[in-house]
């Protein structure tokens, strides 16, 4: 069994069920690169450097700094700082159960399993579980993580809790600055019927395994000939056709094979992205 990132317990009304908090996802090792002098490939070093002296700076003469107007710097020290951190109270408390559907996409961060500490917990853990997906709700409360108070929602995914780290209100913009056409009008019906057809032609089950990162395989593909003293090959850029008709354009992709339109260059930005798979819990 992997380590509990962090170990604690789910409170809910007088209902406290231990937990241990688990990375319910993994990222590949990235692709890192250093900066070389072209001369002799030996790898460039970075230095503090002052600003002001332009000279070198131990890291026992550097302090944290805050910049509060252009120029002007607040200095805190590690212990100031130490008192701005909340309690680690070792609870998520949950405050509310909303709907399911009720939180956007775009306040979702970082998902972790939550799974019971001790058999004595299994019960209430199972009940929480099963009454969440029986409700079509989801519990949102905070947690301190890593020193920081985190909002995070939980809910039931499978025979696992997931708890999902979520961003705050003044984390997110809204798009009412940005130049965006009115819903409900810009096309005509034949337009919109077209699009409902091809959405049809491309309709499937969501399978993640479906879905490779192609940049990271091309470029792990060329550092391997690279490194075998291979001429690197890679696949002829595609340029996006411009759309002047977007009925045509339409039209024409219904006729193409599917497989073909897996493979072609976007004609237009994608459209919003499917609704989480979370959301099938309501």
């Amino acid at each position: 069994m992997p380590r509990a990132i962090w170990k604690g317990a789910i409170s809910f009304g007088l209902v406290t069920v231990p937990v241990g908090l688990f990375a319910a996802t993994e990222r590949a090792a990235e692709i890192r690169f250093r900066l070389l002098h072209a001369k002799d490939t030996s790898p460039i070093d970075y230095k503090r450097v002052c600003e002001a002296e332009g000279v070198e700076v131990p890291w026992s003469d550097i302090v944290r700094g805050y910049e509060y107007e252009k120029g002007r710097y607040v200095v805190l020290t590690d212990k100031e700082l130490a008192r701005a951190h909340p309690e680690a109270t070792q609870t998520l408390t949950i405050r509310d159960f909303v709907p399911a559907r009720a939180i956007e996409d775009l306040y979702f961060d970082q998902p972790y399993y939550l799974a019971p500490t001790g058999k004595a917990a299994g019960k209430a853990y199972a009940l929480l579980r099963d009454a969440l997906a029986r409700a079509g709700r989801v519990g949102v409360g905070t947690i301190v993580l890593r020193q920081r108070e985190r909002l995070a929602a939980l809910e039931p995914v499978g025979p696992a809790l997931l708890l999902t780290t979520l961003r705050f209100a003044y984390e997110v913009r809204s798009p009412d600055s940005l130049e965006l056409p009115p819903a409900g009008r810009g096309w005509d019906k034949r337009e919109m019927n077209l699009a409902l057809q091809l959405i049809d032609t491309l309709a499937a089950d969501w399978d993640p395994t479906r879905y490779h990162d192609t940049y990271r395989e091309l470029v792990l593909k060329a550092i391997e000939q690279k490194v075998k003293g291979e001429e690197i090959s890679a696949p002829a850029p595609k340029k996006p056709a411009r759309v002047v008709d977007l009925a045509k354009a339409l039209e024409q992709s219904l006729k193409t094979p599917r497989r073909e339109l897996a493979r072609a260059p976007a004609r237009r930005h994608a459209g919003r992205r499917g609704r989480r798979a979370r959301k099938r819990a309501a």
